[in-house]
């Protein structure tokens, strides 16, 4: 029986699905009928649309912050509507925060959390097997001509949108490998390294390459530092 306050976190995959609330009243009925008895509150409602690889999820961290503000349990319809990533699974249980989960209501403390891990684990195969498949069906229907994409994506405003979401993504990936560099940029710089041409030099020593697998040079280390001010 629920006791005590929660916070409900939803998630879609895609944009016309958080449009049109599907899958998203399935699980507010399964949240509805987890709670249901007993003497608790349901403080807030997130929803997220974003798909279950990726870590980088907004309305999960509001709703984080918002169970440790009310001392809440973060409350998810089924367990891979949170995530298919087991490292993003681990860094969500070290946040201080219960989670519980509709259909699997049974999985609590260490032997939970253990079931969890290895739920997720299963999980991460699971995505990484139907990519992999969905990429050699691809490829076999190039190879028998078959013209792949969104006739729409063709005209000039769906190359301008398509440029626009490649610059959007690539600035994305460009920030995040910066900020992965930050701390090799922090040691250089302590060792005395501080020129960009030393700092390129010593990247290149370490062997470590820029975002584009190339060899760093004191341009790209600017741009690099650039995105680290």
């Amino acid at each position: 029986m629920a006791k005590g306050n929660f916070v409900s976190y939803l998630r879609v995959s895609t944009d016309k699905q958080g449009r049109s609330g599907l899958g998203l009243e399935a699980q507010r009925s399964a949240v509805e009928a987890y709670l249901n008895g007993g003497n608790w509150t349901l403080v807030t409602e997130y929803i997220e649309t974003e798909s279950g690889r990726r870590s980088d999820r907004p309305e999960l961290e509001k709703a984080l912050a918002a169970c440790r503000l009310h001392r809440a349990k973060l409350v998810v319809a089924k367990v891979d509507r949170l995530t298919r990533s087991v490292g993003f699974l681990h860094r969500l249980l070290d946040a201080g925060v219960t989670v519980e989960f509709c259909d699997l209501p049974q999985l609590s403390g260490p032997t939970g959390r253990f079931m969890l891990n290895q739920m997720a684990a299963v999980a991460e195969l699971e995505a990484g097997l139907i990519s992999q498949r969905t990429k050699d069906a691809l490829r076999a229907a190039k190879a028998r001509g078959v013209r792949l994409g969104r006739p729409g994506n063709l005209t000039p405003e769906g190359r301008q949108r398509g440029s626009k979401t490649g610059c959007e993504r690539q600035k994305a990936n460009a920030k995040a490998r910066a900020e992965d560099l930050r701390p090799v940029i922090e040691d250089l710089r302590a060792e005395g390294v501080t020129s960009v041409r030393g700092i390129a030099a010593a990247l290149n020593s370490r062997g470590i390459v820029t975002a584009r697998n190339g060899r760093w040079h004191p341009a790209t280390v600017q741009s690099l530092l650039r995105r680290l001010a």
